[in-house]
């Protein structure tokens, strides 16, 4: 009789994705409260746009103060793809920093925020990003 191969299940998770519209009115904590509900809930956000960078920072402060703190949490795993780099010519330079300044966020961003537990690695590079799961 042949052996099994056993595989290893991660347990259950989901993938939410979030337009930047509904956190836009936010303040910086409310934000990042919102994202670590959805992390805490085992879930692995798709941000529209990115966080600012002060904002990102917190995010990673908060949740590093909580390792050790909350059962069970590792804290998490953060990566950000942008639209493709610097925009060529004056106009398009323009035109970027108005819709920037407008929306208080680049939307040709995408932010990746998972918890460590089930995301074990983000790999990016300008194009992509890969999220190797696992436990």
């Amino acid at each position: 009789m042949a052996k099994k191969k056993r595989v290893k299940k991660i347990k259950g998770f989901a993938i939410q994705f979030m337009p930047y519209q509904e956190i836009k009115h936010l303040g910086s904590t409310e934000r990042i409260k919102k994202i670590l509900k959805i992390v805490f809930g085992n879930s692995i956000l798709i941000l529209q746009g990115r966080l600012k960078p002060e904002e990102e920072t917190r995010l990673i402060e908060d949740t590093m103060a909580m390792i050790g703190h909350v059962k069970d949490f590792k804290g998490v795993e953060l990566a950000v793809i942008g639209s493709g780099g610097a925009p060529d010519g004056l106009f398009e330079k323009f035109k970027q920093r108005i819709v920037t300044t407008l929306s208080g966020a680049d939307l040709g961003a995408i932010t990746i925020i998972g918890p460590a537990t089930v995301v074990k690695e983000i790999k990016q590079d300008p194009k992509k990003i890969e999220l190797i799961l696992g436990k």
